[in-house]
């Protein structure tokens, strides 16, 4: 059985602008260097009538699952973009971290900035002279002395999620292999709600369930 016909069954939110994917976990947006699966390469089979294939407006990274938005046309695809860089979307993502914080909730402001090296590859790390960040958060249950927190990003940098849980929180995400540790289960990382305001119509708006791989860490439910 091919991929496609499953992101075709996965669709949390459609009308004539937009549409909203629940990408699974493990499937990049765009087209990796070695040519494997991807969201991007499966965009025909998206069209649902239409002559044109969505597009991505924002990404995901490969080992996140949960709401992607495509626009389905080019005047909706800019509209939403601006949207995105004025910081009107509202994103909440669920994590599982490999531990307990020291508070129930909070607000980190933790700038971030992308740095490579040879040896390790790229990653972003929080720096003083970095692109502002913000990330809202709050735990919401407890288990095995691991948290299950909700995260609401202000902004929407490369991996603000899990640089902020590891570096500003102090506990990295479940399963992140690069800024805390591997795990045979994935990341638990989920993008479980996205809204986007419209000018004159209701906005483009989905909730993901939470993934099989939640309830397998103890953590069922949203």
């Amino acid at each position: 059985m091919t991929v496609a016909p499953d992101l075709a069954d996965r669709i949390l939110f459609i009308d004539g602008e937009a549409l909203i994917l629940d990408k699974p976990a493990g499937l990049p947006v765009d087209t990796p260097r070695d040519r494997s699966m991807s969201v991007e390469a499966m965009l025909d089979d998206l069209t649902f009538g239409f002559k044109r294939a969505p597009l991505p407006v924002h990404r995901l990274d490969r080992d996140t699952s949960g709401c992607l938005l495509l626009s389905r046309n080019p005047k909706a695809h800019k509209r939403f973009q601006q949207v995105f860089e004025a910081g009107r979307v509202e994103k909440r993502y669920l994590a599982v971290l490999d531990g307990l914080p020291d508070a129930e909730r909070g607000t980190i402001d933790l700038p971030l900035v992308k740095v490579s090296s040879a040896e390790a590859g790229w990653r972003i790390v929080p720096r003083a002279d970095g692109k502002r960040a913000v990330t809202h958060w709050e735990i919401l249950r407890v288990e095995g002395g691991r948290a299950l927190v909700a995260f609401a990003p202000e902004t929407g940098r490369t991996h603000q999620i899990r640089v902020h849980a590891a570096s500003g929180i102090g506990v990295p995400i479940v399963g992140d292999s690069v800024y805390g540790r591997a795990d045979t289960g994935g990341m638990l990382l989920h993008a479980q709600r996205l809204s986007i305001p419209r000018e004159g119509k209701g906005p483009v708006a989905a909730e993901s369930p939470l993934p099989q791989r939640f309830a397998a860490a103890g953590f069922a439910g949203n």
